[in-house]
């Protein structure tokens, strides 16, 4: 039986944000020094009304680095409430590996991001906050092992 409207308990209606996992042939991950927060992030943000998250993701990188390169698979989703932003779908899709060419082409084109550096995992510590850490993580992990992973607050659900 369908519940009337107003006794139906309200869905989710959730944040989306998509960005990138570029990584170097060590296996470390391309991050960025925003402008307007006090940590670094990959190339991404939040999907606008009617945009798929792997456009967003491609808008995005286009946007932030002023590449136009191929962003295809699903590395990681993962539901990560925050608690002062509330709930969150956050999509990273594998960026692979950027060519020489690629990395001498960065240009930092919407006035966002002041700074780039390719991060080991050991130090995503040091430059970025732990829910980020944990979801970039998981995304490398994903991207070593091909495959997708669904995760919740950047772990794996038990």
């Amino acid at each position: 039986m369908i519940e009337p409207p107003e006794k139906a308990r309200p869905f989710a209606t959730p944040r989306v944000a998509a960005g990138a996992l570029f990584v170097d042939d060590q296996d470390r991950v391309l991050m960025l020094r925003p402008t307007y927060k006090p940590y670094w992030d990959i190339p991404g943000g939040y999907v606008e009304e009617g945009e798929a998250p792997l456009d967003a993701c491609r808008r995005e990188v286009r946007e932030e680095i002023g590449l136009d390169v191929r962003v295809n698979e699903l590395l990681a989703v993962d539901w990560a409430p925050h608690p002062d932003e509330g709930d969150k779908l956050l999509f990273i899709f594998d960026g692979g590996q950027l060519t020489p060419e690629q990395l001498n082409a960065i240009r930092f084109t919407d006035g966002e991001v002041e700074g780039w550096s390719f991060v080991g995992l050991e130090q995503l510590r040091d430059v970025t906050v732990p829910r980020l850490e944990k979801r970039i993580a998981q995304a490398l992990r994903a991207h070593k092992d091909l495959r997708t992973v669904y995760l919740q607050g950047g772990s794996v659900p038990t």
